[in-house]
């Protein structure tokens, strides 16, 4: 069987004014210590790179680091080793959630009033 690597995902690449509008609403929803600008970006491959080709847009990075373990030394997402606190899902919801209402405030002002 031959395999094409060919074609390849590109760098994700955030939009300023999306991460911008991100920062503003995670500070906003859950308080300014809830959010960093990650020290050194991660460039890595993701489907939602192809969205962000087509769309403006931020790929946000939710923690669910364990309290009792230091987030700059915890495996990464998709290591067999990682581990999650599973109690910041609501939060993530919220947030989630939060950004889609203010974006759709945005898109159609006269539906949200």
């Amino acid at each position: 069987m031959d395999v094409d690597y060919s074609e390849q995902y590109p760098v994700t690449v955030n939009d300023d004014t999306e991460a911008e509008f991100v920062a503003d609403v995670v500070s906003q929803v859950h308080g300014p210590e809830r959010f960093a600008w990650r020290p050194d970006p991660a460039s890595g491959s993701e489907d939602f790179s192809r969205v962000l080709t087509e769309i403006p847009g931020a790929f946000v990075f939710l923690g669910e680091c364990p309290t009792d373990r230091d987030p700059t030394a915890a495996a990464y997402n998709h290591s067999p080793l990682a581990e999650f606190d599973d109690s910041g899902l609501g939060d993530g919801a919220a947030l989630y959630s939060e950004l889609a209402l203010r974006r759709l405030a945005v898109a159609a002002p006269e539906q949200a009033a």
